[in-house]
């Protein structure tokens, strides 16, 4: 799960202009009128009014995401839902965790494209992202090692030191990539892409508005040549049934399309030129309802695809509808349930939801026992209770632990205010 995907924060506003060319220069933010049209854009529909940096209904999303995740874990990890529907649940949802995760790829570049300043650095954008996965990671990565210790689980020191350095993701090693808090490999993707945005947004933003759908198109071509990468010249021995029930893959073959930064970032430049082509007023009119209906039906259809592809960012590609059409729904102030307060929280919770919700599922595992099963009432109320549960843990951590030390170190400083003028972030140089 990406780490800051929340649909803007406090303060922040646009500073991408939809259409810049190359020779374009960031200044000081300006007014634009409601009806005016971006440099080298083609036709388009005028905006309704001012472009908001808050997409609240994106925020929902992001529980929504969360959830998925939290549910294919309780089914892999835990035994609670017995016999034939458990193993039957636990097909149906053998990928939600991948897409939950591949979503928050596409809507981490999304996000921070929207929501970024004209005159931001780099030093300042890294300062604030650090801020807002650092703490989390460091304390779910203690509690982690608390219950790996406790278990008794073999974990080498190089496993140690790449989870807490955020460094796990990029080692060929089923050991090594799920050491520790297995789920902040995520955040060892998303750490590669902040050290990455401040080059690529400047160099997307140099595409011209009528090669932003081509460009998106050789990205998920890019995505599906990962997919075949991996099946054909990735070595797919030893095979592991690890991953998947019906059709074991080897780990380095899972490890190049999931793992791999460098691939999971063609997700993230996906989602920065989705983020163009919605603000450029280029996206069609898909409304939310069948915008949900396709990231479904992109579901069904990853369960139904060869193992590797449906784990690929080949699934993910199936979800950009959707956070473009949630995107527009809170552009055009459409209805959309998705943006009701208690969605809005959820989704606010959502990044230390995901942090801790798996390392509760592990406690829970362990005190269980790995063969005790039960009816399937019980089962099912015991899975609510531990979700309840780690509801309560990640709102702990984002009242205690996130919100303070963002409030106190992860608002954005303009650069004038350090002294001499700084190279913009989103500035292009000639």
């Amino acid at each position: 799960m990406g780490a800051d995907l929340e649909a803007g924060g406090a303060g922040s506003r646009v500073g991408f202009y939809p259409g810049a060319g190359p020779g374009r220069r960031s200044g000081p933010a300006r007014k634009r009128p409601a009806d005016a049209r971006p440099e080298g854009a083609g036709p388009r529909r005028p905006p309704a009014g001012p472009v908001p940096s808050r997409l609240p209904s994106l925020t929902g999303l992001r529980f929504v995401a969360a959830l998925l995740v939290f549910a294919g874990h309780v089914l892999w990890f835990t035994r609670l839902v017995p016999d034939e529907i458990g193993t039957a649940l636990k097909l149906v949802f053998s990928l939600a965790g991948p897409y939950g995760v591949g979503f928050f790829f596409v809507l981490s570049g999304f996000v921070l494209t929207w929501t970024a300043r004209p005159q931001d650095t780099a030093r300042s954008f890294w300062r604030r992202r650090l801020v807002k996965i650092g703490p989390t990671h460091l304390v779910t990565y203690a509690l982690a090692a608390l219950l790996v210790t406790s278990m008794a689980r073999p974990t080498s020191t190089v496993d140690w030191l790449a989870s807490l350095t955020l460094q796990q993701a990029w080692f060929p090693s089923l050991h090594t990539s799920l050491a520790v808090n297995e789920v902040s490999w995520s955040l060892s993707c998303e750490f590669f892409f902040y050290l990455a945005f401040p080059a690529l947004l400047p160099a997307l933003r140099r595409v011209r508005v009528q090669w932003l759908w081509p460009a998106a198109a050789g990205v998920t071509a890019l995505i599906a040549g990962a997919f075949l990468i991996a099946r054909f010249l990735v070595p797919d021995q030893p095979r592991l049934s690890l991953f998947s029930m019906t059709a074991p893959v080897s780990f380095e073959q899972v490890w190049f399309v999931y793992f791999f930064p460098p691939v999971r970032v063609l997700e993230f430049v996906l989602g920065i030129l989705l983020a163009r082509i919605v603000t450029a007023g280029m996206w069609p009119r898909i409304g939310l309802l069948p915008a949900f209906a396709a990231a479904a039906a992109g579901y069904l259809l990853a369960l139904c695809e060869p193992y590797l592809a449906g784990r690929s960012g080949l699934a993910s590609v199936c979800t950009a509808p959707l956070i473009a059409a949630a995107a527009v729904a809170d552009l055009h102030d459409r209805p959309s349930v998705l943006r009701s307060p208690a969605m809005v929280f959820l989704g606010q919770i959502s990044f230390t939801f995901y942090m801790v919700h798996l390392t509760v599922l592990m406690a829970a595992a362990h005190l269980i026992g790995p063969t005790r099963t039960f009816s399937l009432a019980t089962g099912v109320f015991l899975a609510v209770t531990l979700l309840a549960i780690a509801l309560g843990c990640a709102l702990v951590l984002y009242r205690y632990v996130e919100t303070p030390l963002m409030n106190r170190f992860g608002q954005h400083r303009p650069a004038a205010a350090a002294g001499a003028p700084r190279p913009s972030l989103l500035r292009h140089e000639k």
